[in-house]
Formats: C-alpha cells, sequence, structure tokens
C-alpha cells in the first residue's frame, strides 16, 4: 500500500513540476481521488490540469516520437507502475532521453535514459501541459455565437450526416421519377414485366432507404446527446464560477428560472435548427429537377412559400417583443414558487399560505395573460400562411391540370404526378426555413435570459491563478476601504491590524459594525477594497482563491448540510479522509457524542433541509467539517449562536484544543464565548475602536465595556460569577 501511495504521489508531483516551469503553482490536495483509485490515472491528471487553468493534453507516443521534444518545456511521461518521471530532452544522435524525478530538487541533473530501459517501464503516455492562451470556451461569453462553435465541433458527426442527408435527397428523386414512369408507360402501354422491373428496384429502394434514415437518426440521437451534454456541464461550470455575491443580490427562484431556459435552447439545436438544415440540403437537389419538370409551376411553388417567408417576417418582432414579457412573466411566477419551497417551513409556522397563494394567484394570471396575448399575435400568421401551404400541396396541381388541357403544353399526366410529389417536398423545406426564423426569436429570448446569468463576471480567473504560498496563519490588515456596491457609507473604513501566527482574535460590536466584512474579506469572497490584507506577508488578492478557500476552516451561523451521510457531510470536498479522520474531527467540535447515538452512527443519513437533526447538531457537524482537513486559519461567524447552552459550553471548553497551531477569527455577540482569545478587536461603524485582551478592554474601551455590563451583570468585570450580596445589603 505504500508503493502505491509513492506512485500516486510521484504522479502528482510530476503534474506540479511541469506547472511549475509555466508559472502555475499547483496543490497536491486540490487532486480528489476516485474510491478504490491507487494511483491518478491519465484522464484524471488531464482533467485535474485543465481545472487548474492549464491546457493539457495526453497523447500515446512511441519512442522515436520522443525526440520531437528535444527542446519544449518538461512532458510528463506516465511508468507501468503507477508512479511518473518528467521529460526534459532528448538527443537523437545518441538515441537517449533525459529524464528527471519528480521528487528530485531543481538543482539536480537529469538522468540519460535509453530506449531499451525506459520501454521496460513506460506505457506510452504522455501528459503535455501549456498555459491557456487567449479566451477559451469555457469563458467565452454565452451567445448564438458561442452555441454555433458548439455545434461545428462535432465535425465528424455533420459531415456523416450531410452526406446521409445528400443521399436520402437523391433518393427522394426516385419515386417521383417512377410513378411518372408507371403512368406515362406502363399504363399507356399495358407492359407488365416493366412494372415488375419498376416495382422491384422500388422495394430496394425502399429499404436502402429505410437503413439509411434509421443511420441518420442515430448519427442525430448521438449529436444531440453530445451537445445536449457540452451545454449542460458548461452552464453549471460556469454557475459555480460565478461569485458569491451574485448569488446574494439574485433571488434564487430567478436564477433557476432563467437557466431553466436551457432546455428549450436544447431543444432547438438538437430538433427544429438540425431538421430543418437537413431539408435544406433536400431543397439543393430538388430545386433544380422541379425547374427542369415545369419551371412555370416551379416559380409559382417558389412564390407561394416568398410570400410565406414574407408573412412570417413582417411578424417576427411584435412575436418576440410578446414572447420576451411571457418569458419575463413565467420568471416571476417560477421565483415565487422557488422562494416558496425553500421557505415552506417559515410559510408553515405562521400560516402565510394565503399570503403566497395569493401572490402565486397574481403571478399566474399575469403569465396567463401575457401567454394568450402571445398566442393570439402568433395565430395572425399561422392563419395567414395556411391557405397558402394549402394551395402549394393542393393548388398547384389543380393549376397544373389546367396548364395540361391547354394546348401544346406537352404537360404529361405523369410528369403532373411527379411535380405535384416533389414539390410538397420542396415547399416544406422554404416553409420550415421561413418558421425557423420565428423560432429562432424565441431561442434568441432564451439565450438573453441564460447570459443574464452566466455572463456576469466569474472567479474563474481567481480560482485558476495566483500563488498557492503554505500558511502560517499571520493575518495584517492594513488601512482597508471596503463598500458594498450600492451603499451609501464603507461598510470598513480605514481597518489595520495584525495577528501573528496561532493568535486567538474575536471580533466584537454592535450590528453592522464590520465583523463579518472582515472575515468576507479573508475568504476573497469580496475583492474590490483598497488598501492591503495580507497573509504571511501575501497580499491576499495574488494567491489563489480555491487554495485560499481551502485554507480555511469556516463555521457560519447558519450552515447547511447536504443530503447524505453524517460521514459524507463532514468530509465534503475532502473524500479521501479516513473514518478515524472524521471521528477526530466529530470529537473536537463536541459531535461525538450525539452521532454514536445515533441508528446507524456516522453512517446516518441526513435529509433535506437538515429536518432530522436539531440546529445545535448541525452546528457541530459544520464545526466538524471545518476541522477535518486540520486547516491552518479558521472562521468562525456566530458559530455557537445555534446552539444551547450545554453545547456552547462544550464547543468552547474545546475552543482551546481547536485553536492550538492555528489562527482563529471568531465573530460573537456573546461576549463571555471571547474571554480567553488572544486579543479581541472591538469595532463600531467600520471602524476598529481597540484591539487587546479582554481584561485590557474592560479597562480602556467603553463600548466593550458597556456590551459585557449588558450581557454579564451576574459576573464580575473578570468573567467569573459575582459574590452574593447580604441580604440585608439588598435591603432585605
Amino acid at each position: 500500500m505504500g508503493a502505491e501511495t509513492t506512485a500516486a504521489e510521484m504522479r502528482l508531483r510530476a503534474i506540479l513540476v511541469a506547472a511549475q516551469y509555466h508559472g502555475v503553482e499547483l496543490d497536491a490536495k486540490d487532486y480528489r481521488p476516485a474510491a478504490g483509485e491507487p494511483y491518478p490515472p491519465c484522464a484524471a491528471l488531464v482533467q485535474w490540469a485543465r481545472d487548474s487553468g492549464l491546457s493539457a493534453k495526453a497523447l500515446k507516443l512511441h519512442w522515436r516520437q520522443l525526440f520531437r521534444f528535444s527542446e519544449t518545456p518538461p512532458v510528463v511521461l506516465l511508468l507501468r507502475d503507477g508512479s511518473a518521471a518528467v521529460l526534459v530532452g532528448a538527443d537523437h544522435d545518441k538515441d537517449i532521453v533525459w529524464l528527471k524525478d519528480p521528487r528530485a530538487a531543481a538543482s539536480d541533473s537529469p538522468v540519460a535514459v535509453d530506449r531499451l530501459r525506459l520501454t521496460q517501464v513506460w506505457t506510452g503516455e504522455v501528459i503535455m501541459l501549456r498555459r491557456e492562451r487567449g479566451q477559451t470556451d469555457a469563458d467565452a461569453p454565452f451567445s448564438l455565437g458561442w452555441l454555433s462553435s458548439v455545434v461545428f465541433q462535432e465535425k465528424a458527426l455533420l459531415r456523416d450526416m450531410g452526406i446521409a442527408s445528400l443521399v436520402l435527397s437523391v433518393l427522394a428523386i426516385a419515386p417521383p421519377l417512377i410513378i411518372m414512369g408507371v403512368v406515362d408507360k406502363v399504363i399507356a402501354h399495358h407492359s407488365l414485366s416493366t412494372l415488375a422491373l419498376v416495382s422491384t428496384i422500388m422495394v430496394l429502394l425502399i429499404i436502402y432507404e429505410t437503413l439509411l434514415m434509421w443511420g441518420r437518426r442515430e448519427i442525430t440521437l448521438i449529436l444531440g446527446a453530445r451537445i445536449d451534454t457540452k451545454l449542460h456541464l458548461h452552464t453549471f461550470a460556469r454557475l459555480l464560477a460565478l461569485p458569491l455575491e451574485f448569488f446574494e443580490r439574485t433571488q434564487a427562484g430567478q436564477t433557476v428560472g432563467r437557466l431553466h431556459e436551457v432546455m428549450k435552447i436544447r431543444e432547438f439545436l438538437t430538433g427544429k435548427l438540425l431538421t430543418t438544415v437537413l431539408d435544406g440540403i433536400t431543397l439543393l437537389i430538388l430545386l433544380p429537377l422541379i425547374f427542369w419538370l415545369q419551371a412555370t409551376l416551379a416559380w409559382i411553388v417558389i412564390a407561394a412559400a416568398g410570400l410565406i417567408a414574407l408573412v412570417i417576417m413582417v411578424f417576427l418582432r411584435p412575436v418576440g417583443r410578446m414572447i420576451g414579457r411571457v418569458v419575463d412573466a413565467e420568471q416571476r411566477k417560477f421565483a415565487v414558487m422557488v422562494e416558496t419551497v425553500h421557505g415552506i417551513r417559515t410559510v408553515k409556522s405562521l400560516a402565510l399560505e394565503p399570503q403566497r397563494r395569493a401572490d402565486w394567484d397574481e403571478k399566474v394570471a399575469t403569465a396567463g395573460h401575457a401567454r394568450l396575448a402571445a398566442g393570439r399575435l402568433s395565430n395572425w400568421p399561422q392563419t395567414i400562411v395556411h391557405p397558402l401551404e394549402m394551395f402549394i400541396s393542393r393548388g398547384v396541381i389543380l393549376l397544373g391540370a389546367y396548364l395540361a388541357l391547354q394546348p401544346g403544353s406537352g404537360i404529361q399526366v405523369g410528369m403532373l404526378f411527379a411535380f405535384m410529389m416533389l414539390s410538397s417536398r420542396v415547399a416544406s423545406p422554404l416553409v420550415g426555413l421561413a418558421k425557423l426564423m420565428e423560432d429562432l426569436t424565441e431561442v434568441r429570448a432564451a439565450v438573453g435570459q441564460v447570459g443574464m446569468v452566466l455572463n456576469n463576471p466569474t472567479e474563474t480567473k481567481a480560482l485558476n491563478e495566483g500563488m498557492r504560498p503554505r500558511f502560517a496563519g499571520a493575518i495584517d490588515f492594513e488601512n482597508v476601504v471596503f463598500t458594498y456596491p450600492g451603499g451609501q457609507r464603507p461598510a470598513l473604513n480605514g481597518v489595520s491590524f495584525s495577528a501573528p501566527p496561532g493568535t486567538m482574535l474575536g471580533l466584537v460590536g454592535r450590528s453592522g459594525s464590520g465583523k463579518s466584512t472582515i472575515t468576507r474579506l479573508l475568504q476573497g469572497i469580496n475583492r474590490e477594497y483598497t488598501g492591503m490584507v495580507k497573509i504571511d506577508g501575501v497580499e491576499l488578492r495574488e494567491i489563489n482563491l480555491s487554495h485560499l478557500r481551502r485554507s480555511f476552516g469556516v463555521v457560519l451561523q447558519d450552515n447547511f448540510l447536504f443530503r447524505g451521510t453524517i460521514r459524507d457531510n463532514i468530509t465534503a470536498g475532502r473524500p479521501g479522509f479516513t473514518l478515524e479522520d472524521v471521528v477526530r474531527a466529530a470529537r473536537l467540535a463536541g459531535a461525538e457524542e450525539f452521532i454514536e447515538r445515533m441508528p446507524q452512527g456516522y453512517e446516518t443519513w441526513i435529509e433535506e433541509g437538515s429536518a432530522n437533526i436539531s440546529g445545535g447538531q448541525r452546528q457541530r457537524l459544520a464545526i466538524a467539517r471545518a476541522l477535518i482537513s486540520d486547516p491552518r486559519l479558521m472562521i468562525l461567524d456566530e458559530a455557537t449562536s445555534a446552539l444551547d447552552p450545554e453545547s456552547e459550553a462544550l464547543v468552547n471548553a474545546n475552543l482551546q484544543r481547536i485553536g492550538k497551531g492555528r489562527t482563529m477569527v471568531i465573530v460573537s455577540h456573546r461576549l463571555s464565548s471571547l474571554v480567553d482569545c488572544d486579543l479581541i478587536m472591538v469595532m463600531d461603524k467600520g471602524v476598529v475602536m481597540d484591539v487587546a485582551p479582554h481584561t485590557v478592554l474592560l479597562e480602556r474601551c467603553a463600548i466593550y465595556r458597556q456590551l459585557w455590563l449588558q450581557q454579564n451583570r451576574h459576573l464580575d468585570e473578570q468573567g467569573r460569577a459575582a459574590s452574593p450580596v447580604p441580604a440585608l445589603a439588598q435591603g432585605e
């Protein structure tokens, strides 16, 4: 097992060495192994590098192909034992390559390896890394242009579909011509042998066309599935990359409703768009043929189809505006439903059902009126177009019959039948192209709705780039000024303080004094401040955001637990931890005693919304989750506010043990829980009023003394229980 661990570490270390060459610092702790994975596979390493902001590519090569890398950046070679080596050069004349052990120091010289020695241990797989250049697909704005690029990436499938459609279009010519031959030749000359031959050809064509259509549908399904997968993966990745600020200022129901429009986009890309484009190929084949059969009738069909397109184009803009109103009304309706589901506990406890129902009824009525108005407007072009469509499919045959009755027209009955069959095949794509414009308006509105979410500024660059230092835990704020977007006054105004590594720092002050804002800045949630926020002397905005947040253990006032077992929730984000690690974190958080009383212990299932555990139990599990990775820095933002007195006393008693060897920032309104802090910082209206231990603050800080006396009249100034006042002194 130890050898496997070493091999896995070497593979990760090889990727780190190659990334360092390109100026990107990775952290092996960010790699999340799959269950039962002895060492990282090639595909997982490539994905990890890509998620970290690098361009990564895996190749299968032979010995001779390695000489192409004689003057290239380091290349990772994967070895058969699960380890890896770093290729740093190659010499074609000497028939050797230069390899370096990933664990070796930068000053160590590489080792020359010949073909025989390498091929015995090398799998043939290599991983090439480089920095991303320019804008990637993941960073590109969500638009119709981006969607088109996603479709055109599937060149092989599109080519196969195009060939199949072209062949089907050619085959579509045969039945009308055969019918024409049967009517004009077979019936006229009573030739049974010709009829038998034509019938055989017809059967063979039907069989071939059936198989070809099945193949085209299969390709269409595969293409649709791949586009659908890419679309949803991109949508969710961009959603996760959005900053917390976006979710705080945007209604959850509105966000979910807008993203739901992705389904409409997917249906358009994989349905109507593909069908219309494929029909367009048929149009290119059949148009010349109908002009060859009868030019006059062909021009009439084209003119009728053109009128249909004109009618649709006239109504395009008004219908688009109405569809926009429908989408907006549906978003508002959906937002009410999501908000009600999320807040159902409050709705039930305060008997707010009538108010929520009234709000829902109003939104439903608005959406219904908007949809009715849009439907009525859309009904007009459909009504106007219908006679033209009927004329193409039925009126042309009557007009053709009239022309055939004219002396010298040369129009035969068989040719008229053939033209009727072909004209319907021609008119359908023409009408489809016109209607596609109407569908495109609706899809453009859907793209706009999704873009209102996904095209917001993301944290992608900050999450993938920046320094990854090892933290000791020193925190420094230097004249920091920060104002929330839309705020009238600074939330922090010239804040300066220092906390050495291992300090337990308490933050106190009235509501709105800026305590939680300091913790937000430390986590990189808000980065638009002036001044300097440093951790171990490194400005916070220069640190990789993922690395920064993984280095913090954070416990909030209201913590969210996912559906799953207690063990899964404690190890969330860190799946490699063992049960022993989970038990240690639970014991430190004071959660072990209630977990062991659960029916399945650490495998007990937590329902959605944590309905089957108490608020205090949820809070202690959140503290255990923050401690599982043994972070050097911890933030407890009102972490004990939801605990009962017994649980709070248990957690407070463990604070000294929890804080040993790490820097802790504790925000609390209960000053009694901060008495043992090394330093307590008193804030008021975004300004630091004083920083000192508890006893010093009681003497020199009026705000702190006032807060202490308000909360602890039963204690003396040092936090001990006050001596009972004699009965005589009480006037009894």
